[in-house]
C-alpha cells in the first residue's frame, strides 16, 4: 500500500494518546496531522511530552480543533465528550477509533446506571462495531466507527472466546483481574498519590463496575445467551500490565488444545503453557494465555495477561485502524516487550 493515512488524535496527551503516539511513529503508512488537546492548545509536543522531542512530530503544536484534513480520528477522550463528538465526525466522512465506552454497549439503558449519562444515539449504537480483531475481523473491516474495548474486557473475552466459538455451554463466569494503574487514566487522585498507593493494592467497584456489562453484552453478540459474569477488579502499584483470571465450570474437553486450534493464525494471542507474567508483554500489543483445567474442583482457569495500554486500548486501536484500511495488522504493532 502506498496511501499514506493522515491521522489525528484527540485527547493526545493522556496516557493512551500518548502510547498511540509511540506506535504511530513508528507506522510505515501513517502521517500524524493533527494532535487536540484542550490544556495544551498552542504548545509544542516537544515542550510538553520531551520524550517526543527527537521526533517529526516535535514541533507541532496541540490545537483545539483539528486545522489540517485528515483520514481517521482516534478518540482519547472521557465517555462523555466521545459521545457528543462521534456524530459530527462521522457527518463529516471521518473513520473514528474511539477509545472511550460512549459506544461498546448496544443496550442505551445501561449509560444512564453505569456512565452516568443518557444515551441517546442509538441507530450509532447499532452501527459501531466492537474493536476486538480476533472476534470481529470481518465487521471492523466494513466499519465506519470502531468501540475500542476497554482493557479488562479485552483480558477476559480473549480468554473466553474459545469456549464461546466452539460452542460449550457454561453459565458463570467469576472473573479476578488485577491492573496497572495507568488504568486509572493520568489525572491525579488522592489514593494513587505516590505514598498512599506504593506497597498497596485495592479492590474496587467491586459491587459495580462499567465493564461487567460491556462484558456481558459481547457474550450476548457472540452466542446470544444472556449468562452473568461476577468481576472484581484491583489495581496494584506498577505503572501498566494486567491479569484476568477467569473461573468457569464446563464440560470437560483438551482445553490447551482447543485454545491453540482457535488462536493458532492470530499473531498477537500466544497460548502458552505456563503462568503469564505481565512483564512479558509490557508496551506490546500481545496477550499471552495459560488455560488450565483443575481436576480437583471441575474448574476451568484461564490466565490472560496484557498491557492495558496496549493491547488494552492504543495499540489494539492501531490494530484495528489497519484492518479498516487494509493494511498488515501487525503494521506498526511488532515491538517486543520492554523488559526488564
Amino acid at each position: 500500500m502506498e496511501q499514506t493515512l493522515r491521522v489525528s488524535i484527540f485527547g493526545a496527551t493522556g496516557y493512551t494518546g500518548i502510547e498511540l503516539l509511540r506506535s504511530l511513529l513508528i507506522h510505515p503508512f501513517v502521517e500524524i496531522k493533527n494532535l487536540v488537546s484542550q490544556s495544551y492548545k498552542g504548545q509544542k509536543v516537544g515542550e510538553v511530552l520531551p520524550s517526543f522531542s527527537v521526533t517529526y512530530i516535535s514541533d507541532i503544536e496541540f490545537v483545539e480543533e483539528p486545522r489540517e484534513d485528515y483520514d481517521v480520528a482516534f478518540l482519547c477522550l472521557p465517555h462523555e465528550v466521545s459521545y457528543k463528538l462521534v456524530p459530527k465526525l462521522l457527518e463529516d466522512g471521518k473513520k473514528v477509533i474511539d477509545l472511550s465506552g460512549a459506544y461498546r454497549i448496544r443496550n442505551a439503558e445501561v449509560y444512564e446506571e453505569f456512565y452516568g449519562f443518557k444515551h441517546e444515539n442509538r441507530e450509532l449504537l447499532e452501527k459501531a462495531v466492537y474493536g476486538l480483531p480476533e472476534i470481529f475481523r470481518k465487521d471492523i473491516k466494513q466499519s465506519q466507527l470502531i468501540a475500542n474495548p476497554g482493557c479488562y474486557p479485552t483480558a477476559t473475552l480473549l480468554g473466553l472466546y474459545p469456549f464461546i466459538k466452539e460452542g460449550i455451554e457454561f453459565d458463570e463466569i467469576i472473573v479476578h483481574a488485577l491492573s496497572g494503574i495507568s488504568g486509572a487514566g493520568r489525572k491525579p487522585k488522592q489514593h494513587f498519590h505516590f505514598p498512599e498507593m506504593t506497597e498497596n493494592f485495592f479492590n474496587y467497584s467491586v459491587e459495580k463496575h462499567r465493564h461487567t456489562p460491556e462484558m456481558e453484552d459481547v457474550i450476548r453478540r457472540i452466542n446470544g445467551r444472556e449468562i452473568k459474569v461476577r468481576f472484581t477488579p484491583t489495581v496494584v502499584p506498577v505503572s501498566r500490565g494486567m491479569i484476568s483470571t477467569i473461573y468457569l465450570k464446563a464440560e470437560k474437553v483438551d482445553v490447551k488444545e482447543l485454545f491453540k486450534e482457535v488462536y493458532k493464525e492470530e499473531i498477537f494471542i500466544k497460548v502458552i503453557d505456563k503462568h503469564p507474567h505481565t512483564k512479558w508483554v509490557l508496551g506490546t500489543n500481545y496477550c499471552f494465555i495459560y488455560p488450565y483445567y483443575d481436576e480437583r474442583t471441575d474448574t476451568y482457569v484461564i490466565i490472560s495477561s496484557i498491557d492495558n495500554l496496549g493491547k488494552g486500548a492504543s495499540l489494539q486501536a492501531v490494530q484495528n485502524m489497519n484492518i479498516m484500511f487494509g493494511l498488515d495488522e501487525d503494521e506498526g504493532l511488532l515491538q517486543t516487550p520492554i523488559f526488564p
